[in-house]
Parts: structure tokens; sequence; C-alpha cells
């Protein structure tokens, strides 16, 4: 029988122990990335967020807290920020027209500019469009990070900077991204303000 009590134990310290495992493993990249998204904002460039499933939602929530505020007690002015996974009539057209393999690099070459990041989410880190978006953001001379999982897959090769979640739980990997993204975007704002 299915036993609740120790299932929700074991979920809640396995989160606890992958986040310190992301501590230990990846802090320079974390703090790599942040400085690259800093530099970028201060200089009047965007963020762009694309990614599949989950990690679109993903996407859309980091981009918002960049966008709208994450901090309370910080007043900023708004970051230009976008997830290129929220534009339901864009993503089919795409898709029809020109392939699901191609509709994030589209979206990068039409409005993405050298100075932006394209934040590119992943747990698998073999998202074929999100690897064709990168390819396209590096001929623009856009900068690229990836947020990851396990060993980065074969996007960690293709972005300026891979945060690679060391876990096998894609349950695990995708919380993890959610409090790098958080953890991007408070020194962001604190930082512009200070």
């Amino acid at each position: 029988m299915f036993d609740r009590k120790k299932f929700i134990d074991a979920s809640l310290k396995e989160s606890s122990e992958v986040k310190l495992e992301v501590l230990k493993h990846c802090y320079d990249d974390i703090t790599k990335a942040a400085d690259m998204l800093l530099e970028s904002v201060r200089n009047g460039g965007k963020l762009l967020f694309c990614g599949n499933g989950g990690s679109a939602a993903d996407c859309q929530h980091i981009a918002t807290e960049f966008m709208i505020r994450l901090s309370h007690d910080v007043k900023r002015k708004a970051i230009g920020a976008i997830a290129l996974t929220t534009d339901s009539s864009n993503i089919t057209a795409g898709g029809n027209d020109i392939g699901f393999d191609n509709i994030f690099a589209r979206n990068v070459e039409g409005i993405g500019r050298k100075g932006d990041v394209l934040v590119g989410i992943s747990t698998s880190g073999n998202s074929k469009n999100v690897m064709n978006a990168f390819a396209m953001a590096k001929e623009m001379g856009i900068k690229t990070i990836g947020l990851l999982g396990k060993t980065g897959g074969k996007m960690k090769n293709e972005c300026d900077i891979a945060v690679c979640i060391p876990s096998e739980n894609v349950q695990r990997i995708q919380e993890s991204h959610i409090t790098v993204g958080h953890i991007w975007c408070e020194i962001v704002e604190r930082e512009l303000v200070n």
C-alpha cells in the first residue's frame, strides 16, 4: 500500500538535498549567469526565455518575475523579459509552416537584438527547438544561458553558460530551475537599485 507520509517525507528531503548539491556544484555558473543577465539589463537589453512543456511554464514564471517584480521591498522599473512560449497563434503557425524545431529560432530572429540574453530551459538538455534558438542567437550576437538537468545533454555545449542541476529526477530538476530563476531575478533587481 502507498505510504503517503513516507512519500512526502522522501520528496521534501530529496528536494532539499538536490538544492544543496546545486549550491555545491552550480554556484559559479549561477553567478556567471546572473552577471550576464545584469549586464544585459544595465545596457538596455532584454531577456528571452524558451523551453517545452513544464519548462515552457517555467519560462513564463521567470520572465514575469523579471518584468513585474519578485521582491516586494524593491522598487524598480520593469525589466524587459519575454517568454517565447506564450503566443499560441505564433507557436501553431510556426509549427505548421516552418516546423516545431524552428519556432523559437524564428522568434529570436524576429525580436532578439545583440545585447539581449536568451535563456533556454530543458530538463533533458536535448530540446532541438531550444538548440536551434541558441544557434540563431549566436548568429545574431546574443548571449545564451542553458538552465538544464543532469549532464546538460547536447545543449550544454551550445550555450555560453550552462547551469546543470545535478539530479536524474525531473521533478527535482524543475524545482531547482525555479529556485535558480528566482535567485537570478533577486540578484538583478537588488543590484540594479543599489
